[in-house]
Formats: C-alpha cells, structure tokens, sequence
C-alpha cells in the first residue's frame, strides 16, 4: 500500500509513454534521412500515443486524489 499522495504509474502506462518516445525518435532519424512519408506516419503515432498517455495519466491523478 502506497503512503497517502503517493503516485505509482501502471505498468501500461509507463509502455506507452515509451512507444511515444520511439516513434518520435524513429520519426527524428527518418526525417534526417528523407523518409518525408515515414517521419510523418511516426510522428503522427508518437502524437497520438503521447495524447493518450495524458489523459490516462490525468486520470489516475484524479482517481488516486479521490481515495
């Protein structure tokens, strides 16, 4: 149990922040290279992932501040 105003951050949460964090790298290399058409499709997933990454987090800081 988790002393009161603690956060642990779930372990799906934590992967998808990560996936975030690859596609926005892949995204980087592939624009460097001229891959124009994959840095764009990678750097629309990362935004996406990063989105809802957000709201999963802002989420599970509400529920952990109503206990």
């Amino acid at each position: 149990m988790l002393p009161r105003g603690t956060y642990q951050a779930s372990t799906g949460s934590k992967a998808m922040l990560s996936y975030a964090v690859i596609f926005l790298i892949v995204a980087i290399i592939a624009g460097v290279l001229g891959f124009g058409g994959v840095a764009g499709i990678a750097a629309t997933i990362a935004k996406v992932l990063f989105v809802i990454f957000l709201i999963l987090f802002v989420v599970s800081l509400i529920r952990g501040r109503g206990r």
